[in-house]
């Protein structure tokens, strides 16, 4: 039976920006359109330095990009397949891309400032603080938002012998490989996978052939166990950050999940 930290209530005040998109209001393209309350996901790329969003209703979704001079956008079926056209009628497609374009541009803006004020508010979640309010240098309308953050599974430190490590590998739903070395400065070699079940949303893992399990300290099925804690922690369950991001997103594009 595994364990897991509480869930716990956390808030944030935050500059969130003018919040255009909140004002225009989902409610009109939702009611026209029927499409429920979407799904937000927002990232920003430190490297190249744009942002991206993703817009997802159980219909279909809107995935956009911020570029050189503008924003391209492309669209996915339901089940996250690439469509080459909107799965909505036109006058939605309208709607969701006008409203999506403001909020993916003013999510934008906020960056990298946002990020880095998220980040600090997970980190004081972390030390057990129930309350993070931004810095500002002048007289700024924040936004108060209130999250609730899952708990990790608890999961035992690796108790085989060697090291191990994981790292992404190529393939579909997200897999990743388990490194194990037999000491420090030995070669790394991949003895198992965990990848997730689009089914279920949950982890699969399975051991790779050829394997000198007692070399590495475990039986196999003990660190497929093993494994699958540590994909839950990293891959599936949301943490602080993602967690914090995504209430901020939601209300900078008027987006209310209750």
């Amino acid at each position: 039976m595994s364990l897991r930290l509480p869930t716990t209530r956390f808030q944030a005040v935050l500059n969130l920006g003018p919040k255009t998109a909140a004002a225009i209001g989902p409610a009109t393209w939702k009611k026209a359109a029927g499409l429920g309350t979407p799904d937000l996901f927002g990232d920003w790329d430190d490297e190249t330095g744009h942002s991206s969003l993703a817009v997802e209703f159980d219909s279909g979704q809107i995935h956009l990009d911020t570029v050189d001079g503008g924003i391209d956008y492309h669209f996915h079926r339901g089940n996250g397949a690439e469509a080459d056209r909107s799965p909505w009628p036109p006058a939605a497609t309208d709607e969701i891309l006008s409203w999506a374009s403001i909020l993916l541009a003013e999510f934008h803006q906020r960056m990298p400032d946002l990020l880095e004020d998220v980040e600090e508010a997970a980190a004081w979640h972390d030390e057990g603080f129930d309350l993070y309010i931004c810095e500002v240098e002048e007289p700024t309308k924040l936004d108060l938002i209130s999250v609730d953050i899952e708990g990790e599974l608890l999961t035992l430190p690796w108790l085989g012998s060697g090291a191990v490590d994981h790292e992404h590998i190529d393939g579909e739903h997200h897999p990743i490989a388990l490194l194990w070395s037999a000491s420090e400065g030995a070669a790394e070699v991949a003895i198992a996978e965990a990848r997730l079940d689009p089914a279920t949303e949950l982890p699969v893992t399975s051991a790779l052939p050829g394997i000198d399990w007692t070399a590495v300290g475990l039986p196999a099925d003990e660190v497929l166990s093993w494994l699958e804690g540590i994909y839950l922690n990293h891959h599936v369950l949301p943490d602080a950050v993602g967690t914090i991001l995504t209430a901020a997103l939601e209300g900078m594009g008027g987006v209310d999940q209750n």
